[in-house]
């Protein structure tokens, strides 16, 4: 018997592995959510699937996400990366990575984590929403307006409302599978 899926899940394979095996679980490990931020900063204004599909060359160049080193980016390393095909050759992007770095652990110094600072918006809990319908599914929150703020307020780019949206299903912080979702249902 075919699973049932959030809608959106069911385009291609590397969605459908994405889905069932990631999106949505909560993440309280630092270096994936940092993971996860710097895909959806990548994929700022791209769709998902082009992410997913670079994602082992992203992780390859981009140290396997070590937040560290990419902190320390000289010119040069973020010069080889925009001749990286296998990447998202977008100056700012790549600039606005080692900026993030360097911003992630300064949260991480303020709040012991940035495990601890992120989840604290939504007091340590997930938001479960009961969408029926991926049109039911909001692009942006209140919430998310409220972390994008903060987050660009202590110096983070490419982390817009829609971005940080996004980041806040990838990791678990909010869930938005639908209803009929076989993940929904398994919880």
């Amino acid at each position: 018997m075919e699973r049932v899926r959030c809608d959106w899940a069911n385009s291609n394979e590397l969605d459908k592995v994405y889905h069932d095996e990631e999106w949505g679980q909560p993440v309280h490990d630092d270096q994936k959510l940092f993971e996860y931020l710097l895909l959806e900063s990548m994929q700022a204004g791209l769709s998902w699937s082009t992410i997913l599909k670079k994602r082992e060359t992203l992780t390859e160049a981009y140290d396997q996400f070590d937040y560290k080193k990419i902190a320390e980016y000289t010119e040069d390393k973020k010069e080889k990366l925009l001749q990286n095909p296998g990447i998202i050759r977008n100056k700012l992007k790549v600039a606005a990575a080692v900026t993030n770095a360097v911003q992630f652990m300064e949260i991480q110094k303020e709040f012991g984590s940035f495990d601890q600072y992120i989840w604290a918006f939504v007091d340590h809990k997930p938001l479960v929403n009961h969408w029926s319908s991926v049109k039911e599914v909001p692009a942006s929150t209140e919430l998310s307006d409220q972390i994008s703020k903060d987050l660009k307020r202590r110096g983070f780019k490419f982390l817009g409302t829609t971005t940080i949206y996004a980041f806040m299903q990838a990791m678990g912080l909010v869930d938005d599978h639908l209803v009929h979702c076989f993940r929904r249902i398994e919880k």
